[in-house]
């Protein structure tokens, strides 16, 4: 082993160990291993940042942005609402949220994918009574499973198809992954209806018979007296004399029959007004007792005229992501009115309302928000915060002709791509670029659109691969191993190899993975004198079946809080279906890619 070697062999180790680590997060992990190897001399400087301008780098971002494009046009929504009538035998929801969410990952990005149906099996679980984990687990493991369909429908599929063209000049086409992703997905889609989903924990049970959150029960009206020394005093004068880390937030306003919704906290106050307020008792009690204002008698709502219509009150219920810019943040260090907009009126954690002060909650990864915003700035503010928004008050069906025009936009670039017309890379950004222009994707969320930690890391990790093959290092990799394949079959070599990706995806982030394992699978064919085909299709499905954990891929994280899961809680399920995967993979492999 050379000095050289030797040095691309620690950065990795180091790097590895702090994925696994997970205190930074791994697009900073990526980046100091560049750094260090660039310090080192194993990269060369003109190469150091090349990997921003990479095909594969370049794809993934247009995929995301023509994500949000289709998400914007309503066409997963459109599938959504006949989600409704499958009734409420667990094994058809299992079955129908998880082919679907499979399907949608093939040709959008398997998060985003997840990300639109997770709101719809949560809001299923509680009309139907059911645990949302019996559920939740399954819809992660099906956004993994649909991703390899395509080669767009995953990173590691985009990474894999650029590694193919430097070995072979010719890249992975973007249906040349269908036929072995296609029989996995199905294959595992079927296991988890039929037996998968029962493996599953069941840590809490919905209340089917009331909403999670009832706004009714905690909303309070409160009338200025006459001579009240807050009449002509703003309503923040009035939050104000509540105690310091009271929870209190002013919902609306009645004047003389007219209700105004979220109206400003520097409206001056009249004798008569009516104060909308979410208090809890306690400090319902403080407020009064500190302001001299009392409980408004009970008035004809269908006499209130309503200043900017029933539509400018929006209330919602949003889904914290472990991106937020919420997670380990209490309310009281946000100033959400002020800064977003945003009244935050209640928390759920795990199927259940949290009782503490707002101000004291530390909000964490999947937790559910009840929150109150206009209409018009309600989806970009929970966009900007990091949140998605649930279904559980009414499915959103998008516009038919915006649904045809997305289809029609991402479909042209399909079709572009399978006749190889136009690169796979030009096709994408072109789709995205004229999704903007036409209005799918506003201008303020083409960058919102696209996950930079995801963009940096293969940026920063494809350079460091690069530097394991010019080292040698993916060479002397491959040299061990072919001292095992001296007396093994090349069968058996392909099937460890997928097993030992399919390891290391779950303890790092499946393109990482795949950018360092497609190298030692190309050294290793070669060195076998077969073809490398197969041995990088292994590598493209071994890092999408991040099964066993719930740090190897964002899908899995992302229903962690959720489901109420526990880290052990992933390889139940996960470990048979990563059996069902290679029994079925392997196969099919070498039937259409043979050796």
């Amino acid at each position: 082993m050379t000095v050289e070697q030797g040095a691309i062999f620690g950065v990795l180790a180091a790097t590895l160990v702090l994925f696994v680590w997970n205190r930074w997060r791994y697009d900073l992990v990526a980046l100091l291993a560049l750094l260090v190897v660039a310090l080192a001399g194993l990269v060369p400087p003109a190469e150091v940042f090349a990997g921003f301008g990479h095909a594969a780098v370049v794809t993934v971002a247009a995929v995301l942005v023509i994500s949000r494009g289709l998400l914007n046009a309503g066409v997963v929504d459109v599938l959504a609402r006949q989600l409704a009538l499958v009734g409420d035998r667990p094994w058809v929801q299992v079955a129908t949220l998880t082919g679907m969410v499979a399907l949608c990952s093939g040709f959008m990005n398997n998060v985003g994918a997840l990300a639109l149906f997770m709101p719809v099996a949560i809001w299923m679980s509680r009309q139907s009574g059911q645990s949302p984990s019996l559920l939740l687990m399954p819809l992660a493991f099906g956004s993994l499973l649909g991703g390899m369909l395509t080669m767009i429908g995953t990173p590691p599929n985009i990474i894999i198809s650029a590694f193919r063209a430097k070995a072979d000049s010719r890249p992975f086409g973007m249906f040349d992954f269908m036929p072995v992703g296609a029989a996995v997905a199905v294959a595992g889609v079927a296991f988890i209806s039929l037996i998968g989903w029962r493996l599953t924990p069941r840590r809490k049970e919905a209340d089917a018979s009331s909403d999670l959150f009832e706004i009714s029960a905690y909303l309070t009206e409160l009338e200025v007296p006459a001579g009240c020394k807050y009449a002509g005093r703003t309503l923040h004068e009035l939050v104000s004399a509540a105690a310091e880390d009271a929870d209190v937030q002013v919902v609306g306003l009645v004047r003389g029959g007219t209700r105004q919704w979220f109206p400003s906290m520097y409206e001056v106050l009249r004798e008569t007004d009516i104060v909308m307020v979410e208090a809890d008792s306690s400090t319902l009690k403080d407020l009064i007792d500190a302001t001299g204002l009392g409980l408004a008698e009970v008035v004809d709502k269908e006499k209130e005229k309503d200043t900017a219509g029933r539509g400018d009150l929006n209330l919602a219920e949003a889904i914290i992501t472990p991106e937020s810019l919420l997670v380990g943040r209490a309310a009281a260090s946000l100033d959400l009115r002020r800064r977003f907009g945003l009244n935050v009126l209640a928390v759920a954690r795990q199927g259940h309302r949290l009782r503490e002060r707002l101000s004291q909650i530390r909000f964490a990864a999947g937790d559910i928000l009840l929150v109150q915003a206009r209409e018009e700035s309600l989806a970009a503010t929970l966009n900007e915060l990091g949140c998605l928004p649930l279904a559980s008050r009414g499915l959103r069906i998008g516009k038919p002709r915006n649904v045809l025009l997305a289809t029609g936009i991402f479909g042209a670039a399909l079709v572009l791509i399978a006749l190889e017309l136009v690169p796979a890379a030009t096709a994408l950004v072109a789709a995205a670029l004229l999704m903007v222009l036409v209005g799918l994707v506003a201008p303020s969320e083409i960058y919102q659109s696209i996950d930079l930690p995801v963009i940096v890391l293969l940026a920063a990790m494809l350079p460091v691969g690069r530097a394991l093959e010019t080292t040698g290092g993916s060479d002397l990799i491959a040299q061990g191993l072919l001292s095992l394949s001296r007396s093994t079959a090349p069968v058996v070599m392909l099937t460890l190899l997928l097993v030992a990706v399919m390891l290391l995806s779950d303890l790092i982030n499946n393109a990482a993975a795949a950018v360092l394992a497609a190298p030692v699978a190309i050294q290793l064919a070669r060195g076998m004198e077969v073809s490398v085909d197969p041995f990088l299709m292994a590598v493209a499905v071994g890092a999408s079946c991040s099964f066993l954990t719930p740090i190897g891929h964002q899908s899995n994280a992302l229903v962690m809080v959720p489901g109420g899961y526990r880290f052990g809680d992933y390889w139940r399920l996960g470990l048979p279906l990563s059996v069902v995967v290679v029994i079925v993979a392997v196969p099919m492999i070498l039937w259409r890619w043979p050796l």
